[in-house]
């Protein structure tokens, strides 16, 4: 399996990016909760975590695609890098 580190620096940093805006709008969630407002304003705000979240998940997959891609030395087959790229596939869609 792709290890992060094995990512150039300008998208771990997109990453990290992402990650802290998406830890922000769970903040920003659980401040709506505590200041009790409406729960439509709740539900639109989850939404878009969950969407910022499923968008890091297919940015992710897809850099471990182009390494897969790239570096095919790196698996022990092309089989299991297959089978690999199937499972994190898999835990996307779950």
């Amino acid at each position: 399996m792709t290890s992060i580190s094995q990512l150039d620096e300008a998208t771990c940093n997109d990453i990290i990016q992402r990650l802290k805006r998406i830890e922000g709008q769970a903040r920003g969630v659980q401040r709506m909760v505590e200041q009790g407002r409406d729960c439509e304003d709740i539900m639109h705000q989850i939404a878009a975590m969950r969407a910022a979240s499923r968008a890091l998940s297919i940015e992710l997959l897809e850099q471990f695609a182009i390494h897969c891609l790239r570096h095919t030395d790196d698996a022990p087959s092309m089989e299991k890098a297959v089978a690999q790229m199937v499972s994190a596939i898999e835990q996307l869609t779950r």
